[in-house]
């Protein structure tokens, strides 16, 4: 394929999604009648989207594989084969999903293959692992986004459980006292995790009782009781007294590396990611929780939290640096009277429509399209350079080239 592509993409309806959100941005029906959780833009085979092409939509995974020098440029099939190596999504959080971690390339890849001969089907409640590739990701906010991600300073941490919860778990703490390195945060991690259902429920009892009294900051005690009122039993509650919890503005930007815990609490947000779909829960979620996979793939250092800003790439393009050889993301903001050119050496591109309308047009063969709020389109790497005319803002992932 040589010529831009609208793309039509796939709505996730997961119970933690917005009504509103995804559907405004695309100018359908709100609030929508399901949640609406994520928008897809990419191939992964749980829901590649579709493109445009003389009439007909045809999946963008085929016309990758049919077609993949052209589609991502030779630099990109070489390294990554007949796959795009990245999926875009919009996520709309109204309320918080799981507590969460995801694996790093070899493990992913170990973990599938045992899982596959083991007979688990791919969409088993009880699968871990859907595919082999690992999963970093670069989540940027549209809206004012709430977000829990990687321990707490060790002690920090342990001053915060002893405020909230000394006598329900004295003997985990003084452990953890004693050991205050990678392994005791560990070992305390993972017995906060597997406590018997009674001392559970005297934990939370004991933490609930102390956010109610404000013993540590504002913002913690308050999501502590959010977590609690939709997970009631779920030692998750207690999340924002051992992971940092941060809330990110409009234009602000995370990455996280394999082996970070996290959790997304509320907001609307652009999300970029390595093309897989791996996840291993810790909590805050109905789904399957395997503890001892988890505790394979965690990384227990101390991570303080680093806000990505915009580095500016031209008068027009700002990009959020990460440490990610499938992708990066970056923003196009162009005023009425302003034209953007796109560079001549690019990889495969997907630009997504925020805010605004215009015109981008393909140099090459003169083809121009309408560009509006919710368009999203393929650009494959063969075309040689776009224009974007008119008020717009445009979120494009792309794989990185020199």
């Amino acid at each position: 394929m040589k010529r831009i592509g609208i793309l039509q993409n796939t709505i996730q309806e997961y119970s933690w999604g917005s009504r509103t959100v995804i559907a405004d941005l695309l100018a359908k029906p709100s609030p929508a009648a399901n949640p609406q959780a994520e928008l897809w833009m990419g191939a992964h085979p749980k829901a590649p989207s579709q493109v445009a092409v003389d009439g007909c939509f045809i999946s963008l995974a085929d016309i990758i594989s049919a077609d993949p020098e052209n589609v991502l440029g030779r630099a990109v099939a070489d390294r990554f084969g007949k796959r795009l190596p990245f999926l875009f999504k919009v996520l709309a959080a109204a309320r918080p999903l799981s507590i969460q971690a995801h694996p790093k390339r070899t493990q992913a890849k170990e973990g599938f293959e045992r899982e596959e001969k083991a007979g688990i089907p791919l969409d088993g409640p009880e699968r871990n692992y859907r595919d082999a590739n690992h999963k970093p990701e670069c989540l940027c906010a549209l809206t004012p986004f709430w977000a829990l991600l990687g321990f707490r300073k060790t002690k920090d941490l342990t001053a915060r459980m002893q405020t909230c919860c000394s006598k329900s778990l004295s003997l985990e703490l003084v452990a953890l006292e004693r050991t205050p390195d990678i392994g005791g945060l560990k070992r305390f991690f993972e017995s906060l995790l597997t406590l018997t259902s009674g001392r559970r429920k005297n934990v939370i009892k004991e933490s609930m009782a102390a956010a109610r009294e404000e013993r540590v900051d504002a913002d913690s005690c308050m999501w502590m009781h959010v977590l609690n009122r939709y997970y009631p039993d779920d030692i998750g509650a207690l999340a924002p007294l051992f992971l940092n919890l941060v809330c990110l503005e409009p234009g602000q930007a995370l990455f996280l590396p394999a082996g970070q815990l996290h959790s997304y609490l509320e907001g609307a947000g652009i999300e970029l990611m390595a093309d897989s779909d791996n996840v291993l829960r810790g909590g805050l979620t109905s789904k399957h929780v395997d503890i001892p996979e988890l505790m394979k793939v965690l990384d227990f250092r101390e991570r303080p939290v680093s806000i990505l800003a915009p580095v500016k790439k031209s008068e027009y393009e700002v990009a959020y640096e990460s440490r990610a050889d499938e992708f990066i993301l970056s923003v196009i903001c162009t005023p009425r009277d302003g034209v953007y050119r796109s560079r001549e050496k690019r990889s495969v591109e997907i630009l997504l429509c925020t805010e605004g309308e215009g015109i981008l047009t393909d140099r090459g063969n003169g083809e121009s399209f309408d560009v509006q709020k919710g368009i999203s389109l393929l650009v494959p790497a063969t075309v040689s350079q776009y224009i974007i005319k008119g008020k717009l803002t445009i979120y494009k992932a792309a794989v990185p080239v020199n």
